[in-house]
């Protein structure tokens, strides 16, 4: 239990030196390392985890690195990159393998069309209690992650990296859809090596900095924020599209109605 709580100390306190002091003289370097292996890999390799820290982790392992408190950055780096890599072919492998039948049973959990009626299944309204399992699915991350791919492409692989959440389920959408596994792999370890390089080095060369250092959770924040902002502005277009579209079959449907009277 002890183990647990300093860990949930650290991630809570990633800019306080003496967290990852403590935490390294209580477990070691080593294990150290084993673990923020563990948690990029979770992160971008399993679609229940999507909550795990992943950029503001990163940075704080760069800024960490910058002082002398027993890091070896440059082989905790090279670790995470071999995890952040890991991680979605691990991903790729299940969406691959399992493919829509993990979602098969989830549609009758959520508000139905009705008989005849266009348009599919209202994935913002259950219509029933929701099954743990269908909250660790949640299809509404599948969908979003599978409009972000329609959109950009194999090139998904790669800017998704930047994305919370979108990030852990594009590798999974790219198994489902039985994208070319050699295609996969460039765009894989392309993205991996650059999400993981951007974000410790901006760590290194800023976490220094007296304002950042003063401020570092307000700065992982923003760095979070700064991080959903794309996915939150989709969300927002999408919404205002869906929005007019409403509006236009209203209209559309007052027009019929005045033109038979």
């Amino acid at each position: 239990m002890e183990f647990f709580r300093r860990l949930y100390e650290l991630l809570r306190h990633l800019g306080e030196d003496e967290k990852w002091r403590a935490m390294i003289e209580y477990i070691g370097s080593p294990t150290l390392y084993a673990i923020l292996f563990g948690i990029v890999f979770a992160e971008t390799g399993l679609v229940v985890t999507p909550f795990l820290p992943g950029d503001s982790l990163l940075f704080a392992l760069g800024a960490m690195g910058a002082r002398d408190i027993g890091i070896n950055l440059p082989l905790a780096t090279v670790l995470v990159m071999i995890a952040a890599i890991a991680g979605d072919a691990v991903n790729y492998w299940i969406g691959y393998k399992l493919g829509p039948a993990v979602f098969r049973n989830e549609d009758d959990e959520w508000e139905q069309p009705p008989p005849g009626a266009a348009g599919g299944v209202d994935y913002q309204t259950p219509r029933k209690k929701r099954s743990w399992k269908s909250r660790l699915l949640n299809k509404k991350h599948l969908l979003r992650a599978q409009e972000f791919y329609e959109k950009y492409g194999g090139k998904t692989i790669i800017l998704a990296r930047f994305v919370p959440v979108v990030r852990t389920f594009a590798p999974f959408v790219a198994g489902v859809g039985r994208m070319n596994f050699f295609r996969f792999w460039l765009f894989n370890i392309a993205g991996g090596v650059a999400w993981v390089l951007i974000c410790v080095t901006a760590g290194y060369f800023l976490g220094s900095i007296p304002f950042v250092k003063k401020n570092f959770e307000l700065v992982i924040v923003m760095i979070v924020v700064i991080s959903v902002l794309p996915m939150v502005v989709e969300l927002w277009q999408a919404r205002r599209s869906a929005k007019r579209g409403g509006n236009v079959i209203v209209e559309g449907t007052t027009v019929g109605e005045t033109t038979r009277s």
